[in-house]
């Protein structure tokens, strides 16, 4: 999870525009995106009113609604601010001209609260030496480079991640700090560990020149710093160079062995590489639309080098999200297994591939013994990846394996504690406490997973779930229509068989998802 950016806060309330959900403290409220909409024009113009062309401007892209459909949303905010709040005067109508805010004052361009937060319950140090990479910086004054940089990164905490004894935070948390000047005493408090790599990348022409730096994030101290001038070329083994030398600043006795687990297989084809580099942010998306988009970089990639492991993984997990997410066809199902297993064969010594593999291979072949000897595997090549815990939790969550999932959930949010998949991890946590009936936990872990990604609708449902067997139903439907809102042909029966869902959680999950109004 990253830090958040501004927001605006009134009362108890802190609306949050990134995301679109309204907050009451620390928990989201159930209100809909159309709503949230509404009520940030509002409190934009606090005390003025606000028309009802311009609101359904805001809540409907101008389209032509009647007047109660307006109507409804404001009923609705209004029970959400009342209800939590217990203050009875918010919006004032203004006969035939609209609504006006005329709650507490409100104040804008406040800092999301996350950052002190997890500052605040910064995990301790690990028995292991640790270290995390920061993202390099791109000096190359093309902000196409971007993912050039970035991929230079992921690759180094690759060759890191393979050191048995190293503690190597993921990437997709220390991604978090892109683009924002850091003191890295604070990063080695909120990731939990001792060392910091950073750096920055100058890329012109067929030449690359890179900047690095280990610092003591417990004194501030530099450990080792070093320039290289490459050929694009070289690329590869320069990657290796800069996690060598990282490691040789944190313990100068590298033994052979562990040499050579940096220097691991990559594909013979630059250009297929750099196509995977520019399709892994909308791989990790997670969002039909953009797999969809990352698949045509993805296939040409595969053209140039037929047994690209990693691109095979790629293309599983967005065959895996097309067929979840985009209608449970068939020929997305078969796609997932067929690059899953292509990513087996031809990826026996990339962690990365195996992780992506396994997940489609338990997911959607629902051989969850063929999934978790790909991610065994996995972690045998790179103990410190977080995402093999993480998509590891969810099958053995959907599996009804309740305390290993929780186990492995933990584990991956510690190896990744601001992770963009960590809200995949407080779902398998919500599931396996519902359960186990601990509802109260299973809907503090559903909140969290809401908090991770608001744009997926399997967390609300998990979160429905939970409300529901708590009793809190007005919640529990609130949560549920969120749900057909964000996927509307979402039915609980086809979403449990795509999943293969254990018989004792389907019936768990069921029941509450029954009362809370998801249709079967």
């Amino acid at each position: 999870m990253t830090a958040r950016g501004d927001a605006y806060q009134f009362g108890p309330f802190r609306l949050d525009p990134e995301v679109g959900i309204l907050f009451y403290g620390a928990e989201p409220t159930m209100l809909g995106r159309r709503a949230v909409a509404l009520l940030r024009l509002l409190i934009q113009n606090a005390g003025q009113p606000v028309s009802k062309d311009a609101l359904i401007e805001a809540g409907w892209g101008g389209s032509a609604v009647a007047d109660n459909n307006l109507t409804v949303q404001i009923a609705a905010l209004r029970r959400t601010l009342a209800d939590a709040a217990n203050v009875a005067s918010w919006i004032e109508t203004l006969p035939r001209r609209g609504y006006r805010y005329v709650g507490p004052v409100v104040a804008n361009n406040v800092r999301d609260t996350s950052a002190a937060a997890r500052a605040a319950s910064a995990p301790s140090l690990p028995e292991k030496p640790s270290v995390a990479v920061l993202p390099f910086s791109n000096l190359s004054g093309d902000p196409q480079q971007e993912y050039f940089a970035d991929g230079m990164v992921d690759d180094i905490i690759t060759g890191l991640a393979r050191i048995k004894w190293l503690f190597v935070i993921a990437r997709n948390s220390t991604v978090s700090y892109k683009g924002r000047a850091v003191d890295v005493k604070q990063v080695g408090r909120e990731l939990g560990v001792r060392y910091v790599l950073e750096g920055s990348v100058r890329k012109a022409g067929g030449s690359v020149r890179v900047a690095a730096q280990m610092i003591d994030a417990s004194t501030g101290a530099h450990v080792w710093a070093e320039r290289y001038d490459r050929s694009s070329e070289d690329i590869f083994a320069l990657q290796d160079e800069i996690a060598l030398a990282a490691v040789g600043a944190i313990a100068p006795s590298v033994r052979k062995a562990e040499i050579e687990r940096v220097r691991r297989k990559r594909p013979d084809s630059l250009d297929a590489y750099d196509l995977v580099l520019q399709a892994q942010p909308d791989v990790d998306s997670g969002m039909p639309e953009q797999v969809t988009r990352a698949l045509v970089l993805l296939e040409r990639a595969l053209a140039l080098e037929p047994g690209y492991a990693l691109a095979h993984g790629n293309a599983a997990m967005c065959h895996h999200c097309l067929f979840l997410r985009a209608g449970l066809q068939e020929i997305n199902r078969a796609s997932s297994i067929r690059h899953a297993r292509s990513a087996i064969v031809h990826g026996q010594d990339d962690a990365l591939a195996l992780t992506w593999a396994g997940f489609s291979i338990g997911m959607d072949a629902h051989d969850r013994a063929g999934a978790f000897a790909a991610l065994e595997a996995a972690l045998a090549i790179s103990p410190s990846s977080a995402l093999t815990y993480i998509l590891g939790s969810v099958m053995l969550g959907w599996s009804g394996e309740a305390e290993r999932a929780i186990e492995w959930s933990a584990q991956g949010v510690r190896l990744s504690p601001f992770d963009s998949w960590a809200w995949a991890a407080f779902d398998a946590q919500a599931m396996s406490h519902l359960l186990r009936g601990r509802y109260e936990e299973a809907c503090r872990a559903a909140y969290k997973s809401v908090q991770a990604n608001p744009a997926h609708s399997i967390p609300y449902v998990q979160l429905a779930a939970a409300l529901a067997k708590l009793g809190r139903l007005d919640e529990a439907r609130a949560a549920a229509a969120r749900v057909i809102e964000l996927q509307p042909g979402f039915r609980y029966s086809r979403q449990f068989a795509g999943v293969n869902c254990a018989p004792a959680l389907a019936q768990a999950l069921g029941s509450a998802l029954r009362a809370a109004g998801l249709p079967e």
